[in-house]
């Protein structure tokens, strides 16, 4: 990996995602909305991946697959009209094949190739596959938490936008109502991911939201978190009773055990 491929990659990237581009209103609002999400990962990405001293290399290596990780979306979307894997095709493994279809990797050597196509392919997975080597498992890793990041983000910003506003593919269409489910909170309470098959409400999506804090790996994650105020802003959505500021007080309980350690 050089400047050069990198610089490349950027280029090769804009002109495909601006191929996407629509003069419908509600469609190139939600491609908008992947555009620049991808460019917040990249820059949540390097900031972390800084933090943790990479080499040069490794940090072109770190951009790239966070340049590349939603790349499925692109052609998800024109073909769906929806950025939802279980309605259409994960967006992972469909971003994985683009990049082999469209062999823009090809001058890299095999073993970054590899690197970059199975970090797009399983950056959304909820488990990453421990048959990986810990190199590939790292980058994962890594691209997770500068995703996660952004994710926290697009959402709060979501929340905060006139629901006329939004990008319509944004949301999981759940019943927008005050209710919560007992599993979702159990489950931040015992140190646990929720996942889609526990949310019923909107307020489950937001409780599930900011579960992912129990997956995040690195320490300089934890640090934007924190800095960012994440937490209490989604928490500021949910309805102000004793169980949600139960909820809030566990993960920051959380978060800055993370962050204190060596």
């Amino acid at each position: 990996m050089t400047r050069d491929d990198l610089i490349f990659f950027n280029n090769w990237f804009s002109g495909y995602m601006k191929s996407f581009y629509s003069s419908n209103v509600v469609d190139q609002k939600n491609i908008s909305l992947k555009e620049q999400h991808t460019f917040d990962v990249c820059k949540n990405i390097i900031e972390i991946a800084k933090d943790l001293t990479l080499s040069d290399k490794d940090m072109m290596l770190a951009e790239v697959i966070a340049l590349f990780h939603d790349i499925g979306r692109f052609p998800q979307y024109a073909k769906y009209k929806t950025f939802r894997d279980r309605k259409s095709v994960n967006h992972g493994f469909l971003g994985a094949q683009t990049l082999i279809e469209e062999k823009i990797l090809q001058n890299l050597p095999d073993k970054e190739q590899e690197l970059i196509i199975k970090a797009v392919r399983f950056h959304n997975a909820f488990l990453i596959p421990e048959t990986e080597n810990q190199n590939i498992i790292f980058f994962i890793k890594l691209l997770k938490d500068a995703d996660k990041l952004d994710i926290w983000r697009v959402f709060i910003d979501y929340y905060a936008t006139p629901e006329k506003e939004r990008a319509s593919a944004v949301g999981l269409g759940l019943p927008d109502t005050t209710e919560y489910s007992e599993e979702v909170l159990s489950r931040i309470y015992r140190g646990q991911i929720a996942s889609l098959s526990h949310l019923k409400t909107s307020n489950d999506f937001k409780l599930m939201q900011l579960s992912w804090v129990y997956d995040i790996h690195f320490k300089p994650t934890f640090r934007l978190l924190s800095e960012r105020d994440y937490i209490d802003k989604i928490v500021s959505q949910l309805p102000q009773e004793e169980a949600i500021k139960k909820v809030s007080s566990v993960l920051k309980e959380f978060v800055q055990g993370r962050l204190k350690e060596d």
